[in-house]
């Protein structure tokens, strides 16, 4: 067994794993917490993505919509993070080796890479897109690829609950 196995079967016997596993109600109510900011995220990230592709707000400055968008998404992150962290330990073994499971996490790992790129090279100059007929093609990539990534998180996560083997109280 490596020392990762080690971790997941501790979290997974944890008194917050046994918790959340055991009652009727805590694992419910946490999942549609992370549902529930998981769409917020998708929803935030998904229309300005399609603003980035021209197909929204087209009248509306990225400034603007950007500005207006991420505070919301922010915030549901953070709520789907947390809540995403307290569901993992309630079945931490079973999650780890579920293939969708590591699928999500990478695609969230390389949505993140591709918010940072886009945020630290490609909207550098996003301040006269304005002035632009049409929004650069480098930040057009960027909304396919993040609404591509982010469609592949929601996509893995939902098939998560159909693949993971279930965690039965003693």
């Amino acid at each position: 067994m490596n020392e990762l196995s080690y971790i997941f079967k501790f979290l997974n016997d944890s008194n917050v794993g046994v918790a959340i596993r055991e009652n009727d109600y805590l694992f419910p109510m946490i999942e549609s917490l992370h549902v529930l900011s998981d769409v917020i995220v998708f929803g935030s990230i998904m229309m300005l993505d399609l603003h980035l592709l021209g197909l929204t707000f087209r009248r509306s400055d990225f400034n603007k919509v950007s500005s207006e968008l991420l505070p919301f998404t922010w915030v549901a992150f953070v709520l789907a993070l947390i809540s995403g962290v307290f569901l993992f330990i309630s079945n931490a073994v079973n999650y780890s080796a579920n293939t969708f499971f590591q699928f999500k996490m990478v695609l969230l790992v390389l949505a993140g890479i591709n918010m940072l790129i886009f945020q630290y090279l490609i909207s550098q100059d996003h301040h006269r897109w304005a002035q632009q007929s049409q929004i650069p093609r480098t930040a057009r990539l960027a909304g396919l690829i993040s609404l591509t990534l982010w469609l592949g998180v929601v996509l893995c996560g939902r098939w998560i609950g159909f693949t993971i083997e279930p965690v039965l109280a003693n």
